[in-house]
């Protein structure tokens, strides 16, 4: 029984981890010289746009100014680049069958016998959230770079909140500029 028990840890680990990664898609013009973008500022208009709190509104931009501060980049009244923001949000239901192993009994199926034949489900439900940011070039006002992250949100204090949104920036601005090809 104790074999089992530790067989179940690294499933429970997997299901941890798994739930607080951050997906990243990105997106941007291959024509765009990203070597020529120094300068930054916000794009206002697209930031108030964005429906979620103030307060995080401030933190995401906190979390991408210290990103782009991070790389050598300089905030600006006369920018090279204007970041702007979107986020969506929707609610998940995860279930697990945990009926597996020795519970499950002989071959393929459930056994309803076997440990006293409880039904072993866990649903989950959360919050996953995306946030978009693009950079947008300030003198032609064209989109030319786009990333996106997608995980599930952790709403539980405001210190949790702030560090969950810029692990959120930290890893989509890290493919920020996109590399270029050889």
């Amino acid at each position: 029984m104790k074999n089992i028990k530790l067989l179940f840890l690294p499933v429970i680990a997997l299901l941890i981890t798994s739930c607080s990664s951050v997906k990243v898609m990105t997106d941007y013009d291959t024509k765009a010289d990203f070597r020529e973008y120094k300068t930054f500022a916000f794009y206002k208009t697209g930031i108030d746009k964005a429906q979620i709190s103030d307060l995080d509104k401030k933190r995401i931009m906190r979390a991408v100014e210290s990103e782009l501060l991070a790389k050598g980049m300089t905030k600006s009244a006369t920018p090279d680049i204007l970041v702007s923001m979107f986020t969506k949000s929707r609610e998940r239901i995860n279930i697990n069958d945990n009926n597996f192993g020795w519970g499950a009994g002989y071959g393929w199926g459930w056994n309803p016998w076997m440990w006293g034949g409880a039904n072993r489900l866990n649903v989950n439900q959360y919050t996953e959230g995306t946030l978009f940011l693009d950079i947008i070039d300030a003198k032609n006002k064209e989109l030319v770079w786009q990333g996106i992250g997608t995980g599930a949100l952790s709403i539980n204090t405001a210190g949790k909140k702030n560090e969950r949104i810029k692990e959120f920036v930290a890893k989509i601005m890290a493919e920020y500029p996109p590399k270029e090809k050889k």
